[in-house]
């Protein structure tokens, strides 16, 4: 059966109901990005994150991920201001953190919301298949989220809103339901300006809509096994998880959030308080997996996150926390960088 006037009227009284109102509709067919990823991937854009290639062929063809399904709903929310603020107590505040993540980890919180609804769909349709997965899933979220016309893809990489912005999770409900009518997408709106692109410190965006990972601060402060390169190092500055500033910048975050505060978030902050770095480099690694458990920071591990205090150490040139520094002298994994900074210290 094609996407039949109440199934699409149950699906946006559904979604109203959870909050939602940038969501979209259509059919589950090869992305049309497939090819431009497949050369990202073979080009190593992707540094250590293996899981992206061995998801390639999921990616390719969804079919092999949800063998029934023929269609997507998108679906996308906010992250700011948070919408699921952290009920742990966060010793580390100061410390400068991606806006996505200074809150309770939406992989959980948002999939649950997901699974709510499409739990009402599969009571109205007991017959088809309702699948539920954020950005952690082997999909292909914002090429999926275009064609369901929540937005065009920027140049920052970032799927970008022309009312919304861009500060958005993705999610999607796969389903066996086949889709009418295509979607008519929304029109690239990004066209001279590359604000984004100048504004990296790292100059990870190499070209428009095409980012290295191995230059981005976000890959260095969360996904990488160990600490930047020589060169890079000073240029993360202040990030302790994360990075915004492709986006911050954007012209079109600034109409949705307005111009002041997307600019004090790009500006330089003030300095991270040397207790939170010190509380870091002085916990055990059950004391941070505790602290941070349930949010996306966990995802740096412990050992992450020593190596990116000690990065912020060296950068500020922070001195009063040379013995914290020093005492990861020793230390395998962290020798390397803490070296590094204790040279960077006066």
């Amino acid at each position: 059966m094609p996407w039949g006037v109440d199934f699409v009227a149950t699906v946006q009284q559904q979604l109203k109901a959870a909050g939602f109102d940038h969501f979209g509709l259509t059919a589950l067919e090869k992305p049309i990005s497939m090819d431009f990823y497949r050369t990202w991937i073979e080009a190593g854009h992707h540094g250590s994150m293996d899981y992206l290639a061995e998801h390639l062929e999921m990616k390719a063809d969804p079919k092999k991920l949800a063998p029934r399904a023929l269609s997507a709903i998108a679906i996308a929310k906010p992250y700011y201001p948070h919408p699921y603020p952290s009920a742990q107590q966060n010793k580390a505040s100061s410390l400068r953190t991606a806006l996505y993540a200074q809150g309770d980890d939406y992989h959980f919180k948002f999939k649950n919301e997901l699974e709510k609804i499409a739990g009402v769909l599969r009571v109205k349709y007991p017959d088809e298949e309702f699948l539920c997965f954020t950005d952690s899933g082997p999909i292909l979220e914002r090429d999926l989220a275009y064609r369901a016309g929540l937005g065009w893809v920027g140049k920052n990489t970032c799927l970008i809103h022309p009312e919304k912005g861009s500060l958005f999770f993705i999610g999607q409900i796969l389903t066996s339901l086949p889709a009418q009518n295509a979607v008519e997408p929304i029109k690239d709106f990004c066209g001279s300006c590359d604000r984004c692109i100048r504004a990296c410190p790292t100059g990870a965006i190499i070209e428009p809509r095409k980012l290295d990972a191995t230059k981005c601060i976000a890959y260095w402060t969360i996904e990488a096994p160990g600490p930047a390169p020589e060169a890079l190092k000073p240029k993360i500055g202040d990030w302790f998880f994360g990075c915004d500033i492709c986006q911050t910048v954007c012209p079109w975050n600034e109409k949705a959030y307005g111009r002041d505060l997307l600019r004090s978030l790009s500006a330089e902050q003030p300095a991270p308080a040397v207790e939170d770095l010190r509380w870091v480099l002085s916990s055990s690694n059950k004391t941070l997996q505790k602290a941070f458990f349930r949010t996306p920071v966990y995802r740096a591990r412990p050992r992450g996150l020593k190596r990116n205090a000690l990065q912020i150490v060296g950068n500020l040139k922070m001195s009063e926390l040379k013995g914290e520094v020093e005492r990861h002298l020793d230390d395998p994994h962290l020798s390397a960088i803490a070296r590094w900074a204790l040279a960077q210290l006066p």
